[in-house]
């Protein structure tokens, strides 16, 4: 039998505010255990929550930014569950009325586009953390995270294999970075995924009994997860057995699910609306104010790049994965509007490989933009090659690697022509005179009649290997284009 895989994801990513959902302590990472859990974090008897504003702002960023409806009023519920990180009893969550409803991502797996259809996104608080390594035969409690501010972004089942779910979930972390509405620091717990899982006969329209893995960290972790768990349902049925729904965790190191409990279904929570939070009004006004202040969405400016400057699908899609690399690339065109392939080129090539080297983000860049034109300047002008202008490069990044604070901070600088001295200095400039060219193919066309024979002869190889000859003579200074061009000229007589 053939099987299909059907996908959802329930993606938690923290915003990005200083203070919690529901109460003043900071949300810093990193502190020593419940030094930043206040008296509202540990539900002490007495203690109100108090909505977080700008919890509020970016959830509606979020909502705007895939095309939902924000729902007003919006409702805060209490889902109600035991466990020794939930001082409370209960989460406080939404589920009848989430603040986004609706919406949709829309993903590339190689050259397939697919659009993911949302649920919602919904506000919560996040629980405390349970610490079982650091102690011998007991469990400790940090309520740190406990009220730390989530936005659940809940998909509909519409991904078919791993593949398409790391997409969406590559999809949606560029995407709250790019609104600027959570770090996506996933080595932090900042955004994370569970994965619901479940098989069915292919054409069928029946979803299958679907299983949980909770807390994928990782894209890695999230498409080994959900590769192991369609092969164990799939062997489970086929040897006649029955899947039951559970919540399960992906143990990397022997790549594996293993069942955590039984699944619990909505009414297992017993929501029922919190008494403490009234009923959450979005006036127009709040979210037009939020709108006005989006910056051009990731699938806009793939269509402009695309239009504007006849760059690929591919491309476009590559130079808008991350905002960071968007804004280089946009600064680097806007320079040098005659090529922007040639700036995708070295952007998404050079730039990239030496940053991903040093570990580093487009904004820590030290190269500024107009420092990348001038050494594109002089590419395209034949005043150096392509091969010589990873050479430039080089020495360009070692000079400009003193610059703290990447490009941004230096943008408005005077640029000083840098490209220009380290040509002038190494002797890097390019032999393009045609009568300087014209000597050096006549001297390797006599030290080489051999393979002037067998150009004659047919035999294409030789003409490289002349052509190579050449640029050794150059010392790797000639004009490409030109040696090509004189070379040919001289073998045709």
């Amino acid at each position: 039998m053939q099987w299909e895989i059907v996908i959802g994801l329930e993606v938690h990513a923290q915003l990005s505010t200083r203070s919690k959902i529901f109460s003043g302590a900071s949300t810093a990472f990193g502190a020593a255990p419940n030094a930043e859990a206040c008296a509202v974090d540990l539900a002490l008897p007495g203690v109100l929550p108090v909505l977080n504003h700008g919890a509020v702002d970016r959830a509606i960023k979020l909502g705007l930014s895939v095309g939902g409806k924000i729902n007003s009023p919006s409702i805060f519920a209490r889902k109600n569950y035991f466990y020794p990180d939930l001082p409370k009893g209960y989460q406080i969550s939404q589920y009848e009325l989430p603040v986004v409803e609706g919406g949709n991502v829309t993903i590339h797996v190689g050259e397939t586009e697919k659009t993911v259809r949302l649920v919602r996104a919904h506000l919560e608080e996040d629980a405390g953390k349970s610490l079982h390594e650091d102690f011998h035969g007991m469990t400790g409690i940090d309520l740190n995270r406990a009220g730390t501010p989530l936005l659940e972004i809940v998909s509909e089942p519409d991904m078919r294999s791993s593949a398409e779910a790391v997409a969406y979930a590559k999809t949606l972390h560029s995407l709250v970075r790019w609104i600027d509405i959570c770090d996506g620091n996933m080595q932090e717990g900042s955004f994370r995924c569970d994965a619901n899982v479940s098989v069915r006969p292919q054409g069928s329209d029946r979803l299958g009994t679907r299983c949980e893995i909770k807390n994928l960290n990782s894209f890695r972790f999230l498409e080994k997860a959900i590769d192991y768990e369609a092969r164990r349902q799939i062997a489970l049925l086929e040897d006649g057995g029955a899947i039951h729904q559970q919540t399960r965790l992906y143990d990397p190191a022997k790549d594996e699910t293993r069942a955590m409990r039984s699944k619990e279904d909505a009414q297992d929570y017993r929501y029922f609306p919190d008494p403490d939070l009234l009923p959450l009004e979005i006036p127009a006004s709040w979210i037009a104010e939020v709108k006005s202040g989006l910056p051009e969405l990731p699938q806009q400016m793939r269509i402009r790049l695309e239009r504007d400057y006849g760059l690929s699908a591919y491309d476009a899609a590559a130079l808008t994965a991350d905002r960071e690399i968007a804004e280089y690339f946009d600064a680097v065109a806007d320079k040098l509007p005659s090529d922007p392939k040639l700036c995708a080129n070295w952007v998404m090539g050079e730039i990239s490989s030496y940053l991903n080297n040093e570990g580093k983000l487009f904004d820590n860049c030290p190269l500024s933009p107009a420092q990348l034109v001038q050494l594109l300047t002089r590419i395209k002008d034949g005043t150096i090659s392509g091969k010589m202008g990873k050479e430039v490069l080089r020495q360009m990044w070692i000079q400009s690697g003193e610059q703290a604070g990447g490009w941004k901070r230096h943008d408005s600088e005077p640029v000083e022509n840098l490209v220009d001295e380290i040509i002038k200095s190494q002797g890097l400039k390019q032999i393009s005179d045609s009568g300087e060219l014209e000597k050096l193919i006549a001297d390797v066309i006599a030290a080489n009649s051999k393979s002037v024979e067998e150009f004659k002869a047919g035999k294409e190889k030789a003409f490289n290997a002349l052509v190579g000859q050449v640029m050794k003579a150059a010392k790797g200074k000639a004009n490409p284009a030109q040696v090509n061009e004189i070379l040919k000229k001289k073998l045709a007589k």
